[in-house]
C-alpha cells in the first residue's frame, strides 16, 4: 500500500451505461488496493496551503485535490487505462516541510510500483516532493538524465530561508547537485514582469532554458520543446495554471494578465506524452476560493485528461 494521510473520496457522476463505450471517469477510477498498480495511473492529491501562504499569495490550493476530482469525474473514457486514486497527504497548517517528505516518499512508492502517478496540488510547493520523489526513485541510477518541464508564469527559483511555493526548483537543484546530477530544467510561459531581475539572473546563472509568454507562438514552443526533450531521458511535468489566461484561469494565487492561450499548453502536454519520457506529473495552484464556474478547475482537469488518457 502506498502511505497517504487519508483514503481518497467516492467518486460520483452521470452514468449512462457500464459498457465500454459508456464509460465516463467515475466509473474506471478505484480506490488503492493492497494489489498490483503496475501500468495504472495513479492519482495523488496534496493539499497544502503553507508554501502560498510563506509567499504571500492568495490561500485555498489545500481545496484543490477535491476540487480536480470533482472536474474529471465526469469526462467520457475513450482510451482506457487503469486509473487508481492513492489519497491525499495533508498539511497541517504550516508543517509544510514534513508534508513534502511524505509526498516525495509517496510518489517514490508509486514510482517503484511501476504505476504514473499525477499528483494533484496544491500550491507550487508540491513540486519539491514531487521532484524529490522522483530523485529518490532513480537514486541509484545516476546515468539517467532527469529533465524538469514547468508551464508556469514564475520561474519558482527564489532563494529564501525556508521552503515556499517560489522556491521549488531551487530546492530541487540544491538535492539534484548533492547526487552528483546534472539540473536539466526548463520553464515555458515565463511572464517578464512577473519575475526580478534577480530572478533572470539565477535562471541564466543555472543554465535554465525558458519561452517567454508572449514568445509562445506553435512553431516555438515545439521547437523549444523537443530541444529539451532531446537533452533527457526521463521527464517530469510540472504545470502551474497560473501560466494560463486569467480569463481561462481566474482561480490561482496569482491570476495571469497575458498568459499562454489554453490549447497551446493542451499541444504542450500532447507532444511531451508522444515522447514517451513523462514518468511523473502534477498540475498546481489551482485555488477553488476564487474559480468562477469551475473555468480553472475544468481547465486543469483537462490537461490532468490528456496527459493520463488522452
Amino acid at each position: 500500500m502506498i502511505q497517504t494521510d487519508r483514503e481518497a473520496p467516492r467518486y460520483s457522476g452521470r452514468v449512462d451505461g457500464s459498457g465500454a463505450q459508456h464509460l465516463r471517469w467515475h466509473q474506471l477510477v478505484t480506490a488503492q488496493q493492497s494489489g498490483d498498480i503496475q501500468d495504472s495511473v495513479a492519482l495523488l492529491g496534496f493539499c497544502s496551503d503553507a508554501g502560498v501562504k510563506r509567499n504571500q499569495g492568495r490561500v485555498g490550493a489545500s481545496d484543490a485535490p477535491a476540487a480536480l476530482r470533482a472536474a474529471l469525474s465526469p469526462m467520457a473514457i475513450h482510451n482506457q487505462r487503469e486509473l487508481v486514486d492513492l489519497g491525499d497527504v495533508v498539511v497541517e497548517g504550516d508543517e509544510l516541510e514534513s508534508g513534502q517528505e511524505r509526498l516525495a516518499g509517496a510518489v517514490t512508492q508509486t514510482l517503484n510500483s511501476g504505476a504514473f502517478p499525477i499528483v494533484l496540488g496544491g500550491g507550487h510547493e508540491t513540486a519539491y516532493g514531487t521532484g524529490l520523489g522522483l530523485l529518490q526513485h532513480l537514486a541509484d541510477d545516476r546515468s539517467t538524465r532527469i529533465g524538469i518541464l514547468n508551464l508556469d508564469a514564475h520561474f519558482d527559483l527564489r532563494d529564501e530561508s525556508q521552503r515556499t511555493s517560489g522556491t521549488p526548483f531551487l530546492d530541487l537543484y540544491n538535492q539534484t547537485v548533492q547526487q552528483g546530477r546534472d539540473f536539466h530544467y526548463a520553464v515555458l510561459g515565463i511572464s517578464r514582469p512577473g519575475n526580478t531581475v534577480a530572478l533572470f539572473n539565477k535562471a541564466e546563472e543555472l543554465g535554465v532554458p525558458y519561452l517567454l509568454d508572449e514568445d509562445c507562438e506553435p512553431a516555438q514552443i515545439i521547437e523549444f520543446v523537443d530541444a529539451f526533450l532531446e537533452r533527457i531521458d526521463v521527464l517530469y511535468l510540472t504545470i502551474d495554471l497560473d501560466v494560463l489566461p486569467a480569463s481561462v484561469a481566474p482561480g490561482v494565487s496569482a491570476p495571469a494578465g497575458f498568459g499562454v492561450p489554453f490549447e497551446r499548453i493542451l499541444s504542450v502536454c500532447r507532444q511531451v506524452v508522444a515522447s514517451g519520457k513523462v514518468v511523473v506529473a502534477d498540475v498546481v495552484e489551482l485555488n477553488p476560493r476564487y474559480d468562477i464556474d469551475s473555468r480553472t478547475a475544468r481547465s486543469a482537469a483537462r490537461l490532468i485528461y490528456e496527459i493520463a488518457v488522452g
